[in-house]
């Protein structure tokens, strides 16, 4: 009995130094103010797409866990490039009343145009001592002041919910092209897409009611993106065509960036192209067919690159001509059958699908950093229908390369756009 009194003793002596020595080396690690939470309420949680910190060189979007290399969280933002040189990540312990500050890095995308804001990842490496669902940001450890806080987004992952989701960056302006974009809508559903995600900075009261109808269809998901509430922002694609402008195209950048990482884990692959962009196959129907030639022509690959063509929606044949209502304003792209030929010393660009657990960082036209590789799709396979005003102006039918690979969808095309303008009293 005495031995065994002993033993417990000794065990609880262990058990009280091994306290004293976590919590010793806990709060040595702990220089700033400890808060404590009292439920997510408590914690201020931001709600808004684009939250500046205070001094507004830094504009948070979003938390993500990313556990591909490490346990770690990737906080999207966008940053003053030459302003921004260090910052903490503020994690909130579930456990206990503490948070724990520890020092970021600081992930600069490679392109910004030469804008001086842009998009930057950064990246908080998780304390082994601190499980948390909530994160801030900040330029110091031990301020006291009261920051936003953000909830740490894909902590479990979910089986697919989509196939395909489109990401579209940053729709502004007040255009009226209402039925090229119910064309676009249709056309993913066509192709296979499941979801299409919308970063709204502004559009026409047309447009709106066309964004309504596809979000209560559930098939549209609208990310507010007021980026011109902090910014000036550009709709051109670098800084010397507007001095004045602090990021490019209203921070698409930024935009495509967050809505990879939103949708790695819900969908089996992301396409990025515009309103007035579709990625078309030329041998299948479908996304889904595409992908499966593809993936068996190019293994170990992450980013599938679609060359882009443009389709002057100034030249139209008679075909399709009566197909919709009159009063339907915008441009019918199945009228759009002629594309530009590709203009000597003029690299062509390139659209996306890619699958998002393999890609760390995107660009507009490309993947700056992969697990796996990129490839370009060939034109036999697939092509980007990228219906818009004429690059080269006056070309004539003659001096451009005709395609039909649109009119394959026409039929089922027809009947479903036309479903929509009677559900939205075109006639």
């Amino acid at each position: 009995m005495v031995g065994q009194s002993f033993m417990d003793h000794k065990k609880v002596y262990l058990s009280i130094m091994i306290l004293i020595f976590v919590t010793s080396t806990y709060y040595h690690y702990l220089p700033g103010k400890l808060i404590r939470q009292q439920g997510s309420k408590s914690l201020h949680i931001s709600s808004d797409t684009i939250t500046p910190l205070g001094n507004n060189k830094i504009f948070v979007i979003s938390a993500y866990y990313d556990g591909r290399e490490s346990s770690r969280v990737r906080v999207m933002t966008i940053i003053h490039g030459k302003d921004v040189k260090e910052l903490y990540c503020w994690f909130y312990c579930i456990n206990g009343p503490e948070y724990v500050p520890v020092k970021a890095t600081i992930e600069v995308h490679s392109k910004w145009f030469d804008f001086h804001y842009g998009p930057a990842d950064v990246i908080c490496p998780e304390p082994w001592s601190c499980s948390s669902r909530y994160i801030s940001i900040h330029w110091s450890n031990t301020s006291n002041i009261s920051l936003p806080v953000f909830e740490i987004k894909n902590r479990n992952p979910q089986p697919f919910s989509a196939n395909f989701t489109v990401c579209i960056s940053t729709m502004f302006g007040n255009q009226e092209n209402v039925l090229q974009f119910i064309q676009a809508m249709e056309m993913f559903r066509l192709l296979g897409a499941q979801k299409v995600v919308i970063y709204k900075n502004g559009c026409s009261k047309a447009i709106g009611q066309v964004l309504d109808y596809y979000v209560s269809e559930g098939i549209v998901e609208i990310v507010p993106w007021p980026i011109d509430q902090y910014l000036r922002t550009s709709d051109a694609w670098h800084q010397s065509m507007n001095l004045e402008n602090q990021i490019g195209y209203y921070g698409q950048l930024s935009a495509l960036s967050d809505c990879m990482y939103r949708n790695m884990y819900t969908s089996r692959y992301v396409a990025f192209n515009d309103m007035d962009e579709l990625i078309l196959p030329r041998r299948h129907k479908t996304w889904d067919d595409l992908m499966k030639e593809l993936e068996k022509i190019y293994p170990n690959t992450a980013v599938f690159l679609i060359e882009n063509h443009y389709y002057p929606n100034t030249i139209k044949v008679h075909d399709f001509e009566t197909s919709f209502p009159k009063n339907v304003p915008g441009v019918n792209i199945l009228r759009a059958i002629y594309y530009e030929p590709e203009r000597p010393n003029v690299y062509n660009n390139h659209k996306m699908i890619v699958n998002p657990r393999e890609v760390i960082q995107i660009s507009v036209h490309s993947a700056s950093k992969t697990y796996k590789r990129s490839v370009e799709v060939p034109n036999g396979i697939a092509g980007l229908h990228h219906c818009r005003s004429p690059v080269t102006p006056n070309l004539t039918e003659t001096s451009m390369i005709k395609d039909t690979t649109m009119w394959k969808y026409s039929s089922d095309l027809i009947t479903n756009v036309n479903r929509v303008l009677t559900k939205l009293n075109y006639e």
